[in-house]
């Protein structure tokens, strides 16, 4: 197949400086403002312009602040503010709307870097996306009238990255922002690995999209359900010998730098990060399929060093910006019972911006507001996690059931056992496996799957409760703790805790015996002691792995079951371990793969579990 670029949006021809009016809907006062769009090339310090879309209110009575989005997406077709569910609230409330797109993409000047580095700033001529965000705010402050002087920045994933870019070294102009669902840390937790395994699908198909055409582009696939591709692909040595060819600069750092090297360290947040310089908003979403760890990471940077309050964070029951469109009162099969977007548009989001850039409203904003699942409902709290929760174990015994209280010693034996085979790989979602941006795709609620479609593989082991008698209320950030063995020199181990629905639902049938995941993570087992630093493992031998399955706020309702699956292979959103080691697995050849025996102890010695942050312990 050749490297073949299909436009998944398309834009009209460019014209140097046009206005265009748009009307609100006329169902009050307020949403008959006018609004006026002008595009402009906003030169940057080194001669690069940016194309940008800036929408006015034309009957606007007092000078109004900006707000402003960055993106690699496309916004030459981007309407009225006032047709886009995501900032119509703001959009009554009155803005000047900016967007931009990125240095190289669409319709701006430049070179286009993923994620592009912090620059030298002892070097004036260097430029980042930092500057970009600077200077863009400069030029709009002096040319577009009737501003107050202040700026706002928000956006969804790549855009909640951009913003974090300009809020590093923030114009004195910009007030607030708030970034959504930013990846943080793209080794350890975001789009691209998580804890070290690559995640294929997407880093694959993503990278293509963005950088094998200056606009977003589809791989072609030519079928359909991607899974068996993905499988005849082989080895990821194949990507570039058959497809790609070099050409793709971000799958190209893939395979140059494998493990947690400066690469990824200079690309991560934590290395950018100082303290809060203006108010953030941290948004993150219980289900985002693509950057759940990232706020919650940025959260967690910046509060180390929040002398002034500034850092806050919001989580609701949300897939990847899902609080963006929809009234967000349920996510694929599962029920919310109130309108969580429409509520985070109007009563956090709207409230947020008009209190830092107009001046409306108290301002008391509580540092974290969290949607709590199972109750479904608003909490507050001082801080993330709460000081309150207590960790207490969760254990995995070796009959297959799981136990607040310590395994004892069992003479039928110690562990439970499976066969992984990576030519027989488990699908991490339920087939078809449709392309992740393409017609018809799943991808966006595969988190909220109903995990019974792996019930009974022979390579997926379960552990399960008794119907609870009481509520079990987990607040706080989750780790597995697993001691396991392989008969290979390296292996993955998927960790997934789900609430088991009771077998009759009498409010709604359809989800009797439901098996809703609400944690879970993959951790590659050659980095159990080093994300730097990866190491065989010895074969036979029982080695203790600690694994981050991230934060939840969710209450196991009486008469649910607490389970936990534990498995090797989650394809292809996960590439497929050879499970025999190999110090490059982007290098691997078909022969490197073989199949692998896993051992999960419960032991006195080796006692697996979960370690759950309980509040009522």
């Amino acid at each position: 197949m050749k490297l073949i670029s299909t436009p998944i949006r398309t834009s009209p021809g460019w014209i140097a400086c046009c206005f265009c009016l748009f009307v609100l809907p006329a169902s009050g006062q307020q949403d008959s403002l006018v609004y006026q769009r002008q595009e402009a090339m906003i030169p940057m310090r080194d001669g690069v312009k940016l194309y940008t879309v800036i929408y006015a209110p034309v009957h606007a009575t007092a000078p109004l602040p900006f707000l402003m989005e960055r993106t690699p997406y496309g916004v030459a077709r981007i309407p009225s503010p006032s047709t886009i569910p995501y900032v119509r609230d703001m959009a009554r409330d009155g803005y000047i709307f900016v967007y931009q797109d990125i240095r190289g993409r669409y319709r701006s000047e430049g070179v286009f870097e993923m994620q592009r580095f912090t620059r030298d700033k002892k070097d004036p001529k260097a430029i980042d996306e930092s500057t970009d965000t600077y200077d863009s705010i400069d030029w709009l402050l002096s040319h577009i009238r009737n501003n107050n002087g202040k700026v706002g920045m928000y956006g969804i994933s790549y855009n909640g990255w951009t913003t974090m870019m300009g809020a590093l070294d923030p114009h004195p102009a910009l007030r607030a922002v708030s970034e959504q669902a930013t990846p943080a840390d793209m080794f350890l937790g975001d789009d691209f690995h998580h804890n070290g395994a690559f995640r294929l699908s997407y880093g694959m198909e993503y990278a293509f999209m963005e950088e094998a055409a200056k606009t977003d582009s589809l791989f072609q696939f030519g079928q359909y359900d991607t899974f068996d591709w993905y499988l005849n692909l082989g080895p990821l040595s194949n990507v570039n010998k058959l497809y790609f060819h070099g050409h793709v600069p971000t799958w190209n750092n893939y395979v140059a730098h494998p493990d947690y090297d400066a690469f990824w360290q200079r690309q991560a947040l934590a290395g950018r990060l100082d303290y809060p310089r203006v108010p953030i908003l941290n948004v993150a979403g219980w289900w985002d399929q693509e950057d759940f760890y990232g706020p919650q990471e940025t959260y967690k940077i910046l509060a180390v060093r929040d002398s002034f309050h500034r850092d806050h964070l919001v989580i609701g029951p949300w897939n990847h910006g899902g609080w963006a469109n929809g009234d967000g009162s349920r996510l694929g099969n599962i029920e919310f019972h109130s309108p969580t977007g429409n509520y985070f548009r109007r009563e956090i989001q709207a409230a947020w911006f008009a209190y830092y850039l107009k001046g409306e409203g108290s301002g008391d904003f509580p540092m974290v507001r969290s949607f709590q699942t199972g109750t479904d409902r608003w909490m507050q709290y001082d801080r993330w996690p709460p000081a309150d929760s207590r960790p207490r174990n969760l254990y995995l015994r070796a009959d297959g059931t799981l136990s607040f209280d310590p395994p004892e010693a069992n003479p039928s034996g110690a562990f439970l056992s499976y066969v992984s085979d990576p030519s027989r790989p488990v699908p991490y979602r339920t087939r078809p496996i449709e392309e992740t941006y393409g017609k018809g795709s799943r991808w966006y609620t595969w988190l909220t799957e109903d995990q019974r479609f792996v019930d009974g593989r022979p390579d997926v082991l379960t552990w399960k409760t008794e119907p609870l008698e009481k509520e079990i209320v987990v607040t706080g950030n989750i780790q597995a703790s697993l001691f396991a063995a392989t008969s290979g020199s390296d292996a993955d181990w998927v960790v997934k805790l789900i609430d088991v629905y009771p077998a009759e639902d009498t409010a709604n049938f359809r989800m009797g015996g439901y098996e809703l995941m609400v944690a879970n993570d993959v951790f590659r087992g050659r980095y159990r002691k080093s994300f730097e630093h990866p190491a065989p493992i010895h074969p036979g031998a029982v080695e203790h792995y600690t694994i981050d399955l991230h934060a939840l706020d969710h209450v196991f309702l009486p008469g649910h079951r607490i389970m936990v699956q534990v498995q090797s292979t989650w394809f292809p959103v996960i590439d497929r371990n050879p499970q025999r080691w190999v110090p490059n697995i982007f290098l691997a050849t078909a022969p490197d793969f073989q199949v692998a025996t896993q051992k999960i102890y419960g032991s006195p010695p080796y006692p697996s579990s979960l370690i759950l942050p309980l509040r009522n312990p």
